[in-house]
């Protein structure tokens, strides 16, 4: 299967896992990259100092980055028309220099006639191991 083919129910199960997106070295500029494209300019995400201030080691990532870190572990998997429902918990921060690695475990499936519904747990890690995002997913695909 390509990553541009939908999977059907009758070729996956419960415990599998997809794609799993790494990004690798995240840096500050990435920070400001998403800023810029989502308008949170919340300077604890690319001001130093400030980030300090306000009792931080370092500038971190926006949550909602990490988020989207997390989502494309599904809509690889199973395409972003798909996906119908999608929810996460925030758990720890990244950071500079970070490598964070998505993964969606199917932990149930539905059949319904001609169609699927799969449920996904997600889990964002970084290179220590420590989980920095949690959440579900659930996409609707071909039965068969």
């Amino acid at each position: 299967m390509t990553m541009s083919e939908t999977p059907v129910a009758a070729d996956i199960e419960v415990g599998d896992t997809g794609p799993e997106p790494q990004i690798e070295n995240i840096e500050r500029r990435d920070f400001v990259k998403y800023a810029g494209a989502s308008g949170d300019f919340n300077p604890i995400h690319y001001d130093q100092r400030l980030s300090q201030m306000a009792g931080y080691d370092d500038v971190f990532a926006q949550g909602m980055l990490t988020a989207g870190f997390a989502v494309q572990a599904v809509t690889d998997w199973f395409g972003i028309a798909n996906i119908g429902a999608y929810s996460v918990r925030f758990e720890s921060q990244v950071w500079p220099d970070d490598t964070v690695t998505a993964v969606a475990e199917i932990v149930d499936i539905e059949v319904d006639g001609e169609e699927a519904t799969v449920e996904t747990e997600l889990s964002v890690t970084n290179q220590d191991g420590e989980e920095v995002l949690s959440g579900e997913a659930t996409a609707t695909i071909p039965a068969e």
